[in-house]
């Protein structure tokens, strides 16, 4: 389990660590004042200043796993470890403690949360649990008094089911988080093997007629045969690069799929009908009809694109033009697309809406990112998204052009 919550961005997570660590900072300043009250001179008494100035502190540092520190099950051993010695070492003394920690008990709790939420096997989340849980019990101990552990063992049995429960909880959480993933990557790994069949299948059925054409004609034109063979030899090798990359992925069914070479056209499209939806949707708005552009660069409109990046880039544009409506009603949107040598850029960019919608439409997903992320990493590209300093959203995508367009593009020269 990770220490941020699920659906949370990483930023909510450094909040959560700074919080963490200023309540922390405020415990250590009461166990001090506590402390003081209880036993004002430390070289008479050092075992009382032990929970303040050495358990609390390092248990602290356990819940908050700094940078480079150790992995949970170890800070887990040792703030078992440091906290039931304290506890041993006051019996054998008979050092009766008027303070047992604050900071140490706290962290303690939280550290039992955290061992309860994460993502290990079962036994081993049990056996970490229980013995938290006894060193959390054992802390009324060091009092020396039967009346003190009674009550103390009574408050400290409820607060350690409260934090059982609630570790469970985000264990259950987390776990519904990674099967709606799994499910995410998976749906989109099958899309994109559906759209792969039809494609190849389009350039079997060429390489099929071709074959045929040179078998007729090669007793008549025997020259034109070459030319045949060689579009059959390229054909088939862009066809084996596209099925390797997602072999035994499944097909499935009831899908009309993107017509190869139409890529400029279908984004035309998507265009056309994300403005007719903003005008549907805002017809009061200045422009609506003019609220999305696509730009094509030259390089990009002669580039040769694989039949997979043509139908990952109509995806990608598709969702993201989707998000702008949702997320962000009104604002214009723009799709560029510009290639170099190597690479097929693909950016949509949107301004800020002039009203922000409060319940997007179609509810709260959250995983169409993560499905382009999955079909963009696929065909070995990259995808970064964030929000712009104006207020909009950038999507932006490369995609690795086949070997014969990077090499067109680099035979223009920098003078194109």
């Amino acid at each position: 389990m990770d220490w941020k919550l699920p659906l949370n961005p990483a930023a909510d997570g450094r909040l959560l660590r700074i919080s963490s660590l200023t309540a922390f900072t405020l415990i250590l300043v009461g166990d001090f004042a506590a402390a003081r009250i209880a036993d004002p001179d430390p070289l008479q008494a050092p075992t009382a200043w032990l929970p303040v100035v050495v358990t609390g502190p390092l248990i602290g540092f356990a819940v908050l796993g700094l940078p480079r520190s150790f992995a949970l099950g170890r800070r887990v051993v040792g703030a078992v470890a440091i906290s039931l010695a304290l506890t041993v070492w006051t019996l054998v003394d008979s050092a009766d403690l008027q303070w047992w920690g604050a900071l140490e008990t706290c962290g303690l709790l939280f550290l039992t949360i955290r061992t309860t939420a994460h993502a290990w096997r079962p036994a081993r989340a049990i056996a970490a649990t229980v013995a938290l849980c006894v060193a959390v019990l054992m802390l009324p101990v060091r009092s020396g008094s039967w009346s003190a552990f009674v009550a103390g063992g009574y408050i400290l049995t409820v607060a350690l089911a409260i934090c059982v429960a609630t570790g469970c909880a985000l264990r259950a959480m987390e776990l519904r988080r990674e099967r709606a993933v799994h499910d995410v990557r998976q749906a989109e790994r099958l899309a994109l093997a559906r759209d792969l069949h039809d494609l190849i299948a389009h350039h079997m059925t060429g390489i099929i007629v071709q074959a045929n054409a040179a078998v007729t004609i090669q007793g008549t034109a025997p020259d034109q045969v070459d030319p045949l063979l060689r579009n059959i030899a390229r054909s088939g090798t862009e066809t084996l690069e596209s099925m390797r990359r997602l072999v035994g992925v499944l097909r499935e069914d009831n899908h009309a799929a993107l017509r190869p070479g139409d890529l400029l056209t279908e984004l035309a499209d998507l265009v056309s009908a994300h403005c007719a939806h903003t005008t549907a949707d805002t017809p009061d708005a200045p422009d609506a009809d003019a609220s999305a552009r696509l730009d094509v660069t030259a390089a990009a409109r002669t580039a040769r694109l694989s039949p997979e990046v043509e139908i990952s880039v109509q995806r990608l544009v598709q969702e993201a033009l989707t998000n702008v409506r949702r997320h962000a009603p009104g604002a214009r949107a723009t799709v560029r697309l510009d290639a170099d040598p190597g690479w097929l850029r693909v950016t949509v960019t949107n301004t800020a809406a002039p009203h922000r919608a409060t319940t997007p439409a179609g509810g709260r997903g959250g995983f169409g990112l993560l499905g382009l992320r999955e079909r963009v990493e696929a065909l070995d590209g990259t995808l970064r998204t964030g929000a712009l300093p104006h207020g909009g959203w950038q999507v932006e995508a490369a995609f690795p052009l086949a070997t014969s367009a990077a090499d067109a593009l680099q035979g223009q020269g920098p003078g194109r």
